[in-house]
């Protein structure tokens, strides 16, 4: 399967596309780009022949990788240093979502004397930023996951309030984007199985937000339906390509759907994420039985239309749910949080942060921060009968 289209930016699909990485950079008008990835690829293949492609086409390519799972605030800083030092002018984003949202991050601030803190997704704090001086982004994903590829934001620590931070602008988003499922074939069935659920969390906090955006229901809707149709497909048979085409799309959709809101299993990853540094997309797989169950009685019928919608045998809440309990058990993610290493001691500032996270403006009901730590230890001992 090879196809090219333009949404929300211009996407090149297929087996055996990365090569055309050099392409996609002349077509932006970048003359040496710096290639930014995750410290475990810098040293494979992909990286070695993205780099070799850039210098085939005389392009001046160099490799930034210190970037942390859960990326912070001092791996963007570092990143723009390279940037500045090696006379860069633009990025090739290639690895999982923590290298997207840092090489994104790298690119809008490289040219800013303002600090990265400033863009945070708040108000119009966007507009702080000049635009003349944003470097253009050519996306690269390695996992199917969190769809940073079509994002217009970046998720980032801030260390000093350990606390992780959105910075958003309208230009982040790549210019272009190469989904090349070959890349995705040494992914571990565990990583799989996680940046997967990623997947589905975001086109079902989409699908469930209450922000009115028809566009995005109908993205999520059918996000959600290749996910129930390949991903358990993919952690099965690794090898899968036209699996991983499909989980590939189905994370791009799922970034391009939450553009309607996210919601409570965000709320409390995101918080989670900078306290105990747990790997994002498996905090959202987590949680999603125990959120579900929260908001049951304002989503009930959208959960049932979607569970129509998709070919859930009787379709129903009952009947979805079912599925999700379904799904984690084939994928052997974790039943609770006190699983990955979390406890209770931080409870309240959990439900706190939750409640202050940019997420949970989106939920389909308000939730408290009293309400968000109960909802937190529920998935922290594992009660699901609860959220049953």
């Amino acid at each position: 399967m090879n196809a090219n289209w333009n949404y929300p930016t211009a996407i090149r699909v297929g087996a055996g596309r990365l090569p055309e990485v050099a392409a996609a950079c002349k077509e932006l008008g970048i003359k040496a780009p710096l290639l930014v990835t995750d410290p475990g690829l810098a040293d494979l293949p992909m990286v070695q022949q993205a780099v070799s492609t850039c210098a085939n086409a005389g392009l001046d390519c160099a490799v930034f990788s210190t970037i942390k799972s859960n990326p912070t605030g001092s791996n963007v800083a570092a990143g723009v240093t390279c940037f500045r030092q090696g006379g860069h002018d633009g990025v090739i984003a290639l690895g999982g979502g923590s290298a997207l949202d840092v090489g994104k991050a790298i690119a809008v601030m490289a040219g800013q004397s303002i600090s990265l803190w400033d863009l945070e997704d708040v108000g119009d704090n966007w507009t702080r930023a000049d635009t003349s001086a944003i470097a253009p982004v050519v996306g690269i994903p390695t996992t199917a996951g969190t769809g940073s590829e079509v994002g217009r934001a970046s998720v980032i620590l801030n260390e000093a309030e350990q606390v992780k931070k959105i910075i958003f602008h309208p230009l982040m988003m790549p210019q272009s984007v190469i989904l090349d499922p070959e890349l995705t074939l040494g992914l571990p069935a565990t990583l799989t199985a996680a940046t997967g659920m990623d997947a589905l969390s975001h086109s079902l906090e989409a699908w469930c937000s209450p922000i009115y955006h028809p566009m995005a229901e109908g993205i999520a809707i059918e996000g959600i339906r290749l996910v129930h149709q390949y991903l358990a497909r993919v952690v099965t048979e690794g090898t899968d390509i036209e699996a991983r085409t499909q989980m590939l799309v189905a994370s791009t959709m799922g970034a391009t759907a939450f553009q309607r809101g996210l919601g409570a299993m965000h709320a409390l990853a995101h918080p989670l994420g900078a306290l105990y540094d747990a790997h994002h997309g498996t905090l959202n797989a987590v949680l999603m039985p125990y959120v579900l169950q929260a908001n049951r009685s304002v989503i009930e019928a959208r959960i049932t239309h979607l569970a129509r919608a998709i070919g859930i045998v009787n379709p129903g809440f009952d009947s979805f749910l079912g599925w999700v309990f379904e799904l984690r058990e084939t994928l052997a993610i974790m039943p609770d949080l006190a699983a990955l290493g979390i406890d209770d001691s931080q409870a309240e500032r959990i439900g706190r942060m939750a409640k202050a996270d940019p997420s949970s403006g989106t939920n389909p009901m308000p939730f408290t921060a009293t309400e968000y730590q109960a909802l937190f230890l529920r998935a922290l001992s594992g009660d699901l009968e609860s959220a049953r």
